[in-house]
């Protein structure tokens, strides 16, 4: 499987975290990562996306460059365990697909399938990282692509 993980655009402030919107800036550099991903041999067929606002605009920002469908999935918001995301990619038969999610998950998710521990390392808003893993499970991801606004 083919795995893009991205966290989503830079996003301004609100009192209820989920409700966060995207700035312009956060826009911007959806729309650029997006761009190089599409002039990459890794463009999704499927994009899963966090229901909180800013996650759901940044993938449809990516979906509109891209051509592809998104699915809302409830178990990637920011402190959901990155081992039910596994799960969930141990059953998913589309690929390239990309998620679309916060910190700490897409830290968190990135290490548990490239180093099989969850301490995570940090992603910039819109920064994609594209893994090949020829098994899903933990340690076995290569990291093959580094996406950055």
């Amino acid at each position: 499987m083919q795995l893009l993980i991205m966290r989503h655009g830079e996003a301004g402030w609100h009192t209820l975290d989920q409700e966060r919107e995207l700035t312009e800036s956060g826009r911007l550099g959806a729309a650029e990562v997006a761009a190089r991903i599409a002039e990459s041999p890794w463009r999704p067929k499927l994009i899963w996306s966090s229901p909180y606002v800013r996650a759901r605009q940044t993938a449809a920002i990516v979906s509109e460059i891209l051509n592809c469908p998104v699915e809302e999935k409830l178990f990637i918001t920011p402190d959901d365990d990155p081992g039910a995301c596994l799960d969930a990619l141990i059953e998913q038969h589309e690929s390239p697909l990309m998620i679309v999610s916060h910190m700490p998950l897409v830290g968190s998710l990135a290490t548990l399938l490239v180093d099989a521990h969850r301490r995570g390392i940090p992603f910039m808003t819109s920064q994609a990282v594209m893994l090949d893993m020829p098994v899903v499970g933990p340690g076995c991801a290569d990291l093959k692509a580094q996406f950055l606004p």
